[in-house]
């Protein structure tokens, strides 16, 4: 009875620790603790809690910089077309940063979550895809749901409605450094409460990422070009002087085995007007002949060989039908009729969100060096 008594009295001990705890560490929803960046926004009690309601925006912790520990919050979703999460470790004002979000109207599908970076103003979740950045859960739509997100260094781990083990643990995409902390909303307008920044608890279970099988023999790098307007590739006359006229910023590296983010060394919106660069290798054929090429990119591509236009396609979201992503694989291909010695293989890739990529691969390299 004695030792009941003690199990019981330590349970309740717990519980009341917790709860302190937990009420130490809630950041209270107003305007000195946020910048409330929304179309409209108000505070009330919903369902219980007192929570603020924002229509398409988001909250921005001030004074507060963030590397490690826990971010929890509480979330009254809707089954609409929105992208509510966290933004965190977000540096040049939220051009870069690790996020991780839902896809509300995506409920119980294997694409409802997603782990991605921001890289240069890019949220690349066409490149960060698949069950190593994405799992599926079932939303609630007449209650909360709750959000738990632990980071150490670079690890994360997200936690979904009190759930004891990880629903997705992922390795980030920068390196650690800390930065500010966001909680968006979505599209529409919903409720958030009992948000917790916790810097002391950043301890990290059962870490077991998911992989990604790569692709075997992509060609490893390419060179970029400065940006210029899209529109300068609807007439071919004009390819001379704007191949001509390219400034070259350097090379990018295919990532993960899959593709090279052109994000990694251009700024799309940088006040400048273009949205388009060539991504460029050069083909050294020890004859002539004629070799098939697999390739894929994000937004949409202009093939250049030798100065010739030969073939523009489309792969951004919802291009191919209302739920595609654009997500970037060797989905299409072309005939390379190369000549003997120097080819120059011109990309020219546009982009408008969610991922500037290029890849590709020869199914066959023999008598080929590339460059």
């Amino acid at each position: 009875m004695i030792l009941k008594k003690h199990i019981a009295a330590c349970i309740i001990t717990f519980v009341v620790f917790t709860q302190v705890h937990i009420a130490q560490h809630i950041i209270p929803l107003d305007t000195t603790n946020w910048d409330i960046r929304a179309k409209s926004y108000m505070f009330e009690n919903y369902k219980g809690k007192d929570a603020i309601y924002i229509q398409n925006g988001a909250i921005i912790l001030k004074d507060s910089k963030f590397l490690n520990g826990t971010i929890e919050f509480d979330i009254f979703l809707k089954e609409d077309r929105m992208y509510p999460g966290v933004f965190f470790r977000a540096v040049n004002n939220f051009q870069d940063g690790e996020l991780w979000f839902m896809r509300a109207h995506l409920s119980g599908l294997e694409d409802a979550t997603q782990a991605a970076p921001a890289i240069k103003g890019i949220t690349a979740f066409q490149f960060y895809f698949g069950e190593k950045y994405s799992f599926a859960h079932e939303f609630k739509y007449d209650d909360w749901t709750h959000v738990k997100i632990v980071v150490n260094n670079d690890k994360a781990q997200v936690f979904l409605d009190h759930s004891e083990t990880p629903n997705l643990s992922w390795k980030l995409f920068h390196k650690p450094k800390e930065g500010d902390v966001m909680i968006r909303g979505g599209r529409t307008a919903m409720h958030i409460a009992n948000v917790i920044v916790d810097k002391t608890n950043h301890e990290i279970k059962n870490f077991n990422p998911k992989e990604r099988k790569p692709i075997e023999n992509l060609i490893p790098k390419w060179e970029i070009s400065d940006m210029f307007e899209e529109q300068l590739l609807d007439d071919p006359n004009n390819y001379k002087s704007l191949i001509n006229n390219r400034n070259w910023q350097g090379y990018i590296h295919v990532e993960e085995g899959t593709a090279a983010n052109i994000s990694r060394i251009q700024l799309l919106r940088n006040g400048q007007p273009g949205n388009t660069v060539f991504a460029k290798i050069e083909i050294n054929s020890d004859k002539d002949q004629l070799k098939f090429f697999s390739f894929g990119y994000s937004d949409r591509v202009v093939t250049i060989l030798n100065g010739k236009p030969i073939y523009r396609g489309t792969n951004k979201w919802r291009s191919r039908d209302y739920r595609y992503l654009g997500t970037i694989g060797l989905f299409d291909g072309i005939y390379l009729d190369l000549k003997k010695g120097k080819n120059t293989l011109l990309m020219a890739v546009s982009e408008d969100f969610g991922g500037w990529l290029i890849t590709g691969k020869f199914e066959d390299k023999s008598g080929l060096k590339i460059n």
